[in-house]
Order: C-alpha cells, then sequence, then structure tokens
C-alpha cells in the first residue's frame, strides 16, 4: 500500500512538472473563483446584523433573524416573489423546450454547411450582452419611430406597445429571452444526439419506423438524461432571474411585472443602502434555488434518471 501511495505521488508530481504551463494557465481563474465565490460568504453574515458601514462587520449588532422577519412583512416582497415565479415558470416554459425542437430539426437536415451556418446563427445571441439586447429591442420594438411598429402601420395596423404596455412587455420579455437562449442550448442537445448509436436508427428503419417516429422512440430516450440534468439546472433559476435582462428591457410605463427580486436586492442595497435587507433577501433566494435543485434531483432519481448529485 505505501509503494503505491508513494508511486502515486510521483506521478501526480511528474504529470504537474510535464503541464506546468497548463496549471500556470488555470490558476489565475482558480484565485478568482475563491476571493470572489467563496471569500465573499463571509458577508453572508450581514443578513443576521443591522450592518452600517461605518461600524464594519465587527461592530455591527447582531440581530439574528430579525431582518428576514422585516423583508417577509415589506410591502413589495410578496410581488416580488409571486412575479419572480411567475415569469421564470413561464420562461422555463417556453425557452425549455425550444432548444430540443430546435437540435431535433437540426439533426435532420442532410446539408452540413446549412446546418454549420443555422447553428452559428442561432449561438450567437449566446454572447450578445443584454444592455445591447435591451438598446436593439427599443430600437425594433419602440411605438414612435420603431421598425416593427412601422412595418405595421404602413400595412394598415394600430402600432403595438410592445415594451411600454405590462402585458405586451411580459410577451416581448419572454419571446426575447427565448431567442437570446435557445442557442446554447439547441448546441448542447445537438452534442448529445450526436452521441446516439446508429445501430438504433437502423434497427427502428427495419421495424418500419419514419423520421418523426426515430425522433420519439430513439434521439428523445437517448439524451433523456441530458434534458433531465438540464431541467434541474434551470429548475434552480426559477427563483433568481436575470437581473441584466430585467433593468435593460424595463421602463416607467411597464412597471406592474418588474418589480422582481434581484431587482428589490439592487433598489435595498445599492441604490437604498439597506445591506442587511439586501443581503437577507438574496440569501432567500439562493436557499429557495438550491431546495428546487435538490427536490427536483431527488425526484429524478426516484424516476430512475441521473440526477447531478
Amino acid at each position: 500500500m505505501k509503494k503505491t501511495k508513494k508511486s502515486t505521488k510521483t506521478s501526480m508530481v511528474l504529470y504537474i512538472k510535464k503541464n506546468w504551463q497548463l496549471y500556470l494557465l488555470m490558476l489565475l481563474p482558480m484565485i478568482f473563483i475563491f476571493v470572489f465565490k467563496y471569500g465573499s460568504y463571509f458577508g453572508l453574515s450581514i443578513a443576521f446584523k443591522d450592518y452600517k458601514i461605518a461600524r464594519g462587520f465587527s461592530e455591527s449588532k447582531w440581530v439574528g433573524f430579525d431582518v428576514f422577519r422585516k423583508i417577509f412583512k415589506h410591502r413589495d416582497f410578496v410581488e416580488s416573489v409571486k412575479n419572480t415565479l411567475m415569469i421564470n415558470l413561464l420562461d422555463l416554459l417556453l425557452s425549455f423546450p425550444m432548444p430540443i425542437i430546435l437540435a431535433l430539426i437540426l439533426n435532420e437536415i442532410k446539408s452540413k454547411w446549412f446546418k454549420k451556418v443555422t447553428q452559428t446563427l442561432l449561438y450567437l445571441p449566446h454572447f450578445l450582452s443584454w444592455v445591447i439586447i435591451g438598446a436593439l429591442a427599443y430600437q425594433l420594438f419602440s411605438v414612435s419611430d420603431g421598425m416593427i411598429n412601422n412595418i405595421i402601420s404602413h400595412a394598415g395596423g394600430s402600432p403595438i406597445p410592445f415594451l411600454q404596455d405590462d402585458t405586451w412587455w411580459l410577451i416581448s420579455y419572454l419571446l426575447i429571452g427565448v431567442w437570446q437562449s435557445m442557442g446554447w442550448g439547441t448546441i448542447i442537445y445537438l452534442a448529445a444526439i450526436t452521441g446516439v448509436n446508429p445501430e438504433l436508427y437502423e434497427a427502428a428503419r427495419v421495424d418500419g419506423a419514419g423520421r418523426w417516429k426515430q425522433c420519439i422512440h430513439v434521439t428523445l430516450p437517448c439524451i433523456r438524461s441530458t434534458i433531465v440534468i438540464l431541467l434541474i439546472m434551470n429548475l434552480g433559476k426559477v427563483m433568481q432571474g436575470s437581473f441584466e435582462r430585467i433593468y435593460a428591457l424595463s421602463n416607467a410605463k411597464a412597471t406592474k411585472y418588474t418589480t422582481m427580486i434581484p431587482v428589490l436586492v439592487y433598489r435595498w442595497g445599492i441604490e437604498g443602502g439597506k445591506f442587511s435587507e439586501a443581503t437577507a433577501l438574496g440569501l432567500f433566494q439562493s436557499a429557495i434555488g438550491l431546495i428546487l435543485v435538490l427536490a427536483a434531483d431527488f425526484i429524478s432519481k426516484r424516476l430512475g434518471e441521473e440526477g447531478l448529485i
């Protein structure tokens, strides 16, 4: 046993010496992760204190769960939770199946160049900042001079307040989110589909299955584990939402659905200086997200699927 451990350590040292450039490149992102991901855990104590910047962490009074009781009674708390759950569930309902559908369609296309061009065009929005997407949205959907409303007006219709009316804002928010995110998921599902054994398709064709039935009875069952894992990861985001996405698309006219938990954290913490309340709300949000991930992972395992944990 001792020889085995010694030989393992020797091989590890040799491997590190051989690939020291790779470890050096990995050092900077690892430092970033530890400083900004794990080092910030100490700041969670603010949620249990009457935190004042002038007093600092150590001098601020410890109040236990009083801050949580305070935010739970706040008039904006219930509205923010309701909006966060509703919008993110609708977002999940629309955004989650779209990459699967697109991946199945692209997998059936035989032209390689067309498939590559389509994949690239679908994937490009993923790299755009929400600030850019928000600016484009207002250029396209503006009531007075937006390109879409200009086309509608020239066709004899009335301009639609895509981003100025609460209901239309919600519809636009969801559809823009689908457009921005579907390319990333499509790439993942296409990668999973390439791992499907071709012999299964041949067996299905021998049994008389057409292309549609092959998708339903061969492709989807074979990528089911990928679908379940991505679903679990998306369920963990149901209580989160994207602050950048909300803030980039929000305006003074459509405010009914914009009060979500990330926005409330920003208003309380950055704008209002209520650091204890903002930290407590963020901690509550993360705790619920963790519970949802664990629950989804548990259910998937009970159903015989691979989980995350």
